[in-house]
């Protein structure tokens, strides 16, 4: 049997959550079309029984820091870095070569490298055939699979790709298992990714999700979420006029983690305001960011 840790690295807004979500069958990351909206490491596993386990992380897209919540994301991509047997690193076929070769070279790794050529749907044969002489060409490379996350297109070569080189011993996890963080953690990421794709450029940074009741009643599980911000100039804005926004992002929210749960959800959201909590030690704690 194989199994080993499989560590998903690139530049945000590569691809690697719509990746990791469509290996596993399962959505466990959020998703948007804004970048860095990954902020925690996130591990999913995928395990046929006998033969492999694979444990994947999504990690966030690798950026300079400019704030202890951005420094403490660049530690997660730290700690995948030293504890992989594989490496992933995905790259937009249509983004500069030399950039991604950059941020890859920058990992210095030591464990094989496969070089994920993402979005080829969104490229001519020319780009993409360049691409993949380019990449093939760098020392890091072990291989090269080129995909479209979107579609799930070549998942199976991926895969193929990834046993060659995952180590032999015996899995880490319970079969059924599917990812080793909890039901509260997930209801947190949903409501931020609504966050995402409701409101402006500058909320979504601005804003962390704090998940203060998590009840399962006989009849349905009932959530009490805080979402913490900068100014009470964002808390307006997220209310919305009348309150309009913050019904929808409710909604919005109640919905997706009803899918997830698969029961009915009550979902109660307050709105606090933090100074500067992106940058407060004790506060990036409480809010899950270790």
């Amino acid at each position: 049997m194989k199994a080993g840790f499989v560590n998903i690295f690139g530049k945000p807004n590569a691809g690697k959550s719509t990746l990791l979500n469509g290996l596993l069958g399962e959505k466990l990351a959020i998703v948007s079309s804004k970048v860095q909206t990954t902020r925690n490491r996130i591990k999913g596993f995928l395990t046929k029984p006998g033969e492999y386990q694979v444990i994947f992380s999504d990690t966030p897209g690798i950026i300079e820091p400019r704030y202890k919540l951005q420094e403490k994301m660049m530690q997660s991509v730290k700690s995948a870095v030293e504890d992989a047997d594989v490496a992933l690193l995905i790259a937009d076929v249509n983004e500069p070569l030399e950039s991604n070769n950059g941020l890859f070279a920058s990992l210095r790794l030591k464990v094989p490298a496969i070089i994920v050529l993402n979005k080829i749907d969104k490229a001519s044969k020319q780009k993409i055939a360049a691409a993949e002489k380019y990449f093939t060409e760098q020392p890091y490379c072990k291989a090269l699979v080129k995909i479209s996350a979107l579609r799930q297109d070549s998942f199976t070569e991926l895969i193929n790709a990834i046993l060659q080189w995952l180590p032999e011993g015996d899995a880490f996890y319970p079969d059924d298992d599917i990812t080793d963080l909890s039901q509260r953690f997930f209801v947190g990421e949903f409501v931020r990714e609504k966050i995402f794709e409701l409101y402006g450029e500058e909320i979504p940074y601005h804003t962390a999700v704090l998940v203060n009741e998590f009840k399962e009643k006989e009849a349905l599980t009932v959530i009490q979420a805080d979402i913490i911000v900068v100014r009470e100039s964002q808390k307006g804005i997220l209310l919305g006029e009348g309150g309009k926004m913050i019904k929808k992002l409710g909604t919005d929210a109640r919905v997706e983690i009803e899918k997830f749960l698969g029961r009915k959800v009550f979902l109660q959201l307050f709105i606090k305001v933090r100074p500067k909590w992106r940058d407060n030690e004790l506060q990036l704690k409480e809010y899950g960011y270790h």
